[in-house]
Formats: C-alpha cells, sequence, structure tokens
C-alpha cells in the first residue's frame, strides 16, 4: 500500500488530547499519484471527510500490545487493544472524521484531525451521516465520560 498523502501541521505530540482545533493540510502526493488533484472533484461540497491514516512512529512494543487500560488510566477498566481507539494495535490505522475547511489544488485543509506533521495519509472519503453514522449504537459505561 502506497500513501496518496501526507499531513502537514504544526503538532508534533501525539499524545495531545484535545484535537478539534487542529488545522492541518493533507498533502496528496502528485510524483507518486499523477494526477491524483482530479480525485478532488465534487469533494468540495462536502463539510467532512474521513481520513485514513497508517500511524507509522507507533514503536513496535506498543503493536505488540494486546490490552491496555483506556488512556492509561487503571481506574478503567481493562481492554483488549481491538476495543480501544488509540494506535496501539497491530495494524496501526487511523480513521478521523474531520472538517472540510478547502481544496487548493491538490491540498486538503482540515480542521479536528487527530494526526501528527508527517503521518502518511492512506485514504480520503466523504463523510455522509446516513451511511456513516449509527445512532441506535451504545458505548460501554465506563466510556461515556
Amino acid at each position: 500500500m502506497t500513501p496518496i498523502g501526507r499531513v502537514a501541521c504544526d503538532e508534533r505530540d501525539p499524545a495531545r488530547f484535545d484535537w478539534s482545533r487542529v488545522r492541518s493540510e493533507i498533502r496528496l502526493d502528485a510524483g507518486a499519484f499523477p494526477g491524483i488533484a482530479e480525485a478532488l472533484l465534487g469533494l468540495q461540497d462536502y463539510s467532512h471527510v474521513i481520513v485514513v491514516a497508517w500511524l507509522d512512529r507507533i514503536p513496535a512494543e506498543l503493536r505488540a500490545r494486546r490490552r491496555a487500560y483506556p488512556g492509561g488510566d487503571e481506574r478503567l477498566p481493562l481492554q483488549g487493544a481491538l476495543a480501544l481507539r488509540g494506535g496501539a494495535r497491530p495494524n496501526p490505522i487511523s480513521v478521523t472524521v474531520c472538517r472540510l475547511l478547502g481544496i487548493e489544488g491538490d491540498t486538503l485543509r482540515v480542521e479536528g484531525l487527530d494526526l501528527i506533521d508527517g503521518t502518511p495519509v492512506l485514504d480520503v472519503k466523504p463523510y455522509i451521516a446516513h451511511y456513516d453514522s449509527e445512532p441506535k449504537s451504545s458505548i460501554p459505561k465506563w466510556a461515556r465520560g
């Protein structure tokens, strides 16, 4: 799999808690994918996008970890790696919904993307609420805040 681009932003701390106001660019790689900007046609009409990325800086020991406490908080119940949202998982793939601020050429400007500078982006998809949201979904009591 080849990344279609990379994140460009001022954020270098993957442990940041609130990403809601972080503004980033997703710079597509026209060298690896000639004409990639054409693939953005129509995306500007969406308010939000789904960004799929590879968390390339997750160390091997975290990728091998099978259980952890959410946020490292031992007051919360121990969970399996696949029951957590963090990057410490066998294949550290990130899926994030963020606000699309604009598109210029082969660059997307977004807000709320929880990825640090240089993170490889694998895909971008439009967020479509009636496909991508499940109103009757549930989460465990401990995760409700």
